[in-house]
């Protein structure tokens, strides 16, 4: 019978360990609601008084996500250069030689530059090998003129000494059309 009673014994034996348990009975839950607050607290604030409620952070998250950008139709036309556009469209396969287009500053531009401008601009217009026609332009975003403009810009900087093309003529609304091109028509010297 005495096994029986030892089995219904207190664990705690005397006041030091009685006082011990109690300690620990208030201590434990307070240390553990303090360390649940702390990691509630420091995470990122989403709500009110957070930097998610500023008004660049609004901005960027309701910005649509296609723009459109709508263009005045009887605004005069303002022409690229041809360094504008080689840097934004040629200059993708034609500065590395990439799929065998022929690097600009390399000799592989001679045998061009000698079939003339014209035939350079049918190429560039029709496409040739792995460059799409009009280098995969839209003839609404870029005209002949720009291209033919890239054209010589690729040309003379690869040892070539074509004319830049005339521009052409803008169509007149309300005032006179100055080219916006900065590159005024010359009468040519007799």
């Amino acid at each position: 019978m005495s096994e029986a009673h030892n089995e219904h014994e207190s664990l705690i034996k005397t006041p030091k360990q009685l006082i011990a348990a109690v300690v620990a009975g208030f201590l434990v839950p307070i240390v553990i609601i303090v360390l649940l607050v702390n990691y509630v607290g420091n995470s990122a604030l989403t709500g009110a008084g957070s930097s998610a409620m500023t008004e660049q952070a609004i901005a960027e998250r309701i910005a649509p996500v296609a723009k459109v950008e709508i263009k005045d139709a009887s605004a005069p036309r303002v022409y690229q250069t041809g360094e504008q556009l080689y840097k934004a469209v040629c200059a993708a396969c034609h500065a590395s030689g990439a799929a065998g287009a022929p690097k600009v500053g390399s000799p592989d531009w001679a045998p061009r530059i000698a079939q003339g401008y014209d035939e350079m601009l049918k190429i560039a217009l029709a496409g040739k090998g792995a460059m799409p026609p009009r280098g995969g332009t839209s003839p609404d975003d870029v005209t002949d003129y720009e291209i033919g403009r890239a054209i010589v810009y690729m040309a003379n900087a690869s040892g070539g000494k074509l004319q830049e093309p005339p521009a052409p003529a803008q169509p007149a609304s309300g005032a006179a059309a100055a080219p916006a091109s900065g590159a005024a028509s010359a009468p040519a010297p007799a």
